[in-house]
Formats: structure tokens, C-alpha cells, sequence
């Protein structure tokens, strides 16, 4: 186990007019759990891949522990990775696979062996020992992949979008074994997902990236409370905050003709275009009298204990879709106006051309 330090650590590949990866500072401590997640092309993989030592690091440098492993090779750094393809011996059985690594190291049979039978035992594999890979399912593949990685004890996992070919049920099953067989190694973990459901529910940190470059590195809950700029707050959560274009009006922000009263720690720093962001579970249904923003609905997703009305305003700025969270027995048809209003302290306030937050 040992912390992982990025320091200005930049890849570009050769033809390319820009930089993957202009230039990474992030420090991944001891046993944590980091989750990098962004949409394709951001940059992520090919992070991960220069920690793993299978991309080049063209500037900065990579620490792990107090070991600069910049430019050392792959086999020298004391990493696992895990793929999103299994990438096992088709030819050998699961007990084969698992040991692969440990064999190649010279390490004595009866060693590997043990080694085998506690990753097994820990991963729910012991009957599956004796089997081919074409007698599991996809799941337990990935455990058989994920086994492979626990018997080297690496200081490192480095995880590239592992559950990506899985179902729905088992990606959320599997997503649940690592984030405990995680917490049960306490070995440092770097993955990598495009994922933001897998991310606030795996990591203890969430870096946030576009573009090769960080937007915000917290915890998951601060990245879905206090997102850094509208990139990350209409990124993380689902389904995503609802960003409405706005004119800051004497301290309040003006939707059409709307007034919404924001937190007074935005208000003052307010001053021309504005986006106002509001949780879909934020939004309160309230009679036409008392002023709300209208929704025609359009849609309604209903997931038994809550459901998600989509509808259209027309209000100017309003985006193509507004989205409020609703109790699943509330009586709402498509068709039907609903109005809608929140509280000045669930209004996230943005600039609009810079895109950094505003409010506290």
C-alpha cells in the first residue's frame, strides 16, 4: 500500500495538436478509494494508464510511495490493473489464471497455491477453481480478473471501466464486492469509470475531469452539494441538475419573468448572465397562486417509491427539459401544468461565461 502523487504529469501523443493530458497535479493518499469519472475522451485512461506505466509520461512525474516510477516499467511499478475486457487465458482453468502473475515470478507452487485459496475464499470463487473461463458468467469473470490482481498484493489497483461489460443487476452487484474488497485490502485504488452512478457510490474521493484536465476532487457528496462549476454540476447527478439561464435582477435572479431568490452569499457577488441550478428533488409543487415556474408535462418516469416528471416550461432560458422529483403515489398525468419553486438555499448559482460557482 502506498500513496499515489501526480505532479504536473502531462501525455501527448505524437501527431496530436494538444496535449490528452495537459499537465495532472493529484494525490491519491494511502489505502483511499479515487474514482476518476468524465465523459469519453477526458483524459482518464490515459491518467490511469501513465500510473500503470502504459502510456508515456512525457513531463512531471508519478510517485508511488517514495518511489518515482516516472520512467520505470510496468512490471517494476507494484501495480495491478484490472481491464475492462477479463483478459484471461481462455486455455486455463480459473486456479491457472489466478496465479498466472505469481508463476511468471518464480513464486514456489505451495505459496501460489495458498495465495489462490484466500483470493478465492474472499472473492466467493472456491468452486469455480477447477473451471474454464467460457463456464462463467460475466461477473464472475471479472471476479477471476479481479482475484488475479489480490494475489500479487500490489501497493496499487489501478482499474480501467471493469464493470462496463456487465448487465445492469450484476454491475451493481460487482460494483458493491469491489467497493468492499477494497475497504477489507485497505489497498490504494485508482479507477476509472465514465460511470458518475458508479462514481459517488464506489469512491471515498471523485476527481472530476474534462478535457485532460481536474475540474473538482471531494467526496461524493460535496461534488453533488457544492459542484465547482456548471461542467460538474450538470455532470454529476441522477438525473442531472436542472440549469436555467438567468439575468441577476437586484440580488435575485430573473427567469423570464420570474423572480428566485437566491442564497444572499451569491447575490452579492451576482452581476449579469447567470445560470441558477436546482436539484430535481429540490423543486416544491405549489398552487398557480402562489407564483411557481410552470412545467407542462411531458413524461413521467415512475420508479415505485419516488418518480421523475419531465415537462417544458417555455419560459425563457428555461432548458428543453425540466425535471422534479415527485412521491411515487402522487396523482400527475402528461399533459397536466404543474408550478413549480424551491428555497434560496437549494439555488446554485453560476456565471454563466465563466462557469465557476457563486454561491457559498
Amino acid at each position: 500500500m502506498a500513496k499515489v502523487t501526480f505532479n504536473k504529469a502531462q501525455r501527448w501523443y505524437p501527431g496530436a495538436d494538444s496535449p490528452a493530458v495537459p499537465g495532472i497535479d493529484l494525490e491519491i493518499d494511502d489505502g483511499e478509494f479515487m474514482v476518476l469519472v468524465g465523459p469519453s475522451g477526458c483524459g482518464k485512461s490515459t491518467t490511469l494508464r501513465m500510473l500503470a506505466g502504459l502510456e508515456e509520461c512525457n513531463s512531471g512525474s508519478i510517485h508511488i510511495g517514495d518511489r518515482d516510477v516516472t520512467h520505470m516499467p510496468p512490471k517494476d511499478r507494484d501495480i495491478a490493473m484490472v481491464f475492462q475486457s477479463y483478459a484471461l487465458y481462455p486455455h486455463m482453468t480459473v486456479a491457472d489464471n489466478m496465479a498466472f502473475a505469481l508463476k511468471m515470478a518464480k513464486v514456489p507452487e505451495a505459496e501460489r497455491r495458498k495465495k489462490v485459496e484466500e483470493a478465492a475464499k474472499i472473492l466467493g470463487l472456491t468452486e469455480y477453481l477447477d473451471r474454464k473461463p467460457k463456464a462463467l458468467s460475466g461477473g464472475q469473470r471479472q471476479r477471476v480478473a479481479m482475484g488475479r490482481a489480490i494475489v500479487r498484493a500490489p501497493q496499487v489497483f489501478c482499474m480501467d471501466e471493469p464493470l462496463s461489460n456487465l448487465d445492469a443487476k450484476m454491475r451493481v452487484q460487482t460494483r458493491t464486492d469491489i467497493a468492499k474488497l477494497q475497504r477489507d485490502l485497505g489497498v490504494t485504488t485508482v479507477y476509472v469509470t465514465h460511470d458518475q452512478v458508479e462514481a459517488m457510490t464506489m469512491g471515498d474521493r471523485v476527481a472530476v475531469m474534462k478535457d485532460g484536465l481536474l475540474q473538482q476532487v471531494d467526496s461524493p457528496l460535496n461534488l453533488y452539494d457544492k459542484p465547482a462549476n456548471l461542467f460538474v454540476a450538470g455532470f454529476i447527478g441522477s438525473p442531472q441538475m436542472n440549469l436555467i439561464e438567468a439575468k441577476a435582477v437586484d440580488g435575485q435572479a430573473k427567469i423570464g419573468d420570474y423572480l428566485v431568490p437566491v442564497d444572499p452569499a451569491a447575490s452579492r457577488k451576482m452581476e449579469g448572465n447567470i445560470t441558477v441550478g436546482v436539484r430535481p428533488e429540490n423543486w416544491r409543487v405549489v398552487a398557480q397562486s402562489e407564483g411557481g415556474l410552470p412545467v407542462d408535462v411531458t413524461v413521467i418516469e415512475e420508479l415505485g417509491a419516488d418518480a421523475f416528471v419531465y415537462g417544458t416550461s417555455g419560459v425563457e432560458g428555461t432548458p428543453h427539459d425540466i425535471i422534479v422529483r415527485v412521491g411515487g403515489r402522487d396523482t400527475i398525468h402528461k399533459g397536466e401544468t404543474l408550478y413549480v419553486t424551491t428555497d434560496p438555499a437549494n439555488v446554485h448559482v453560476f456565471d454563466t461565461d465563466t462557469g465557476e460557482r457563486l454561491s457559498e
